[in-house]
């Protein structure tokens, strides 16, 4: 018989995380990890194109990405201060 009282009966709570979920995250930091052990020695075996060509790929994780800053003239600057 469907419910047609609108009222939540059973499952998970709101705001109880997926247990699922949260193994599969957990494997997969470890991966993550193990291969980032090995990630320099890797990086050396590859010829020069594919390494670099990795690590521009690579690189949007590690540094922040820069904004243009435009000004137009006579409008004030402001700092925020």
């Amino acid at each position: 018989m469907a419910n047609t009282t609108g009222q939540k009966h059973g499952g998970r709570k709101k705001g109880t995380p997926n247990r699922l979920t949260r193994e599969l995250r957990t494997i997969l930091k470890d991966v993550l990890y193990q291969e980032m052990e090995q990630l320099e020695e890797r990086l050396n075996d590859l010829d020069p194109k594919d390494r670099m060509q990795i690590i521009l790929k690579l690189m949007p994780y590690v540094f922040p990405k820069v904004m243009d800053v435009q000004s137009t003239r006579d409008e004030p600057l402001d700092f925020g201060i």
